[in-house]
């Protein structure tokens, strides 16, 4: 990994479901994030992503791409404009510094409507991490 390396793109399409079962699982009861006729009533078009679940896509984002020894030491996001039900949000990464296993990435998710979440992560590879390499049986006994 080198500054200025960009990660490949993650469209991730914005469901409903993925909606309200993101704020569920954040114990994020605000019916803006499962009450469409609510939401409107408060001046939103649609139910909305809440900032927990943005948070956790840009974690699996970055552990996606980096692998099992990747160990996320800081997530600091701003959210811009909302995940409508229907959309898609694109996160894209861009790494800025390094100090030795230690990394920064800019993360951006883009949607239909603009940027929806910016911020950076960063993240430790620890090596102790890597899961052991796939052996495969000899037939005299060990492995090859």
């Amino acid at each position: 990994m080198n500054i200025g390396d960009t990660l490949p793109p993650l469209e991730i399409p914005v469901t409903r479901t993925l909606i309200v079962a993101g704020a569920i699982a954040s114990r994020d009861y605000q019916d803006v994030h499962h009450d469409a006729e609510l939401a409107r009533e408060k001046g939103s078009p649609d139910i909305f992503m809440n900032i927990l679940t943005t948070n956790g896509l840009v974690g699996r984002y970055i552990t996606d791409h980096l692998g099992p020894s990747a160990v996320l030491r800081k997530v600091a996001i701003r959210l811009g404009a909302p995940n409508y039900p229907g959309d898609t949000m694109t996160l894209t990464g861009t790494v800025t510094a390094l100090d030795g296993e230690t990394a920064e990435i800019r993360v951006i998710g883009a949607n239909g409507i603009g940027h929806h979440v910016t911020g950076t992560v960063t993240v430790t590879l620890d090596p102790a991490l890597d899961p052991a390499p796939d052996t495969v049986p000899d037939p005299q006994g060990g492995t090859a």
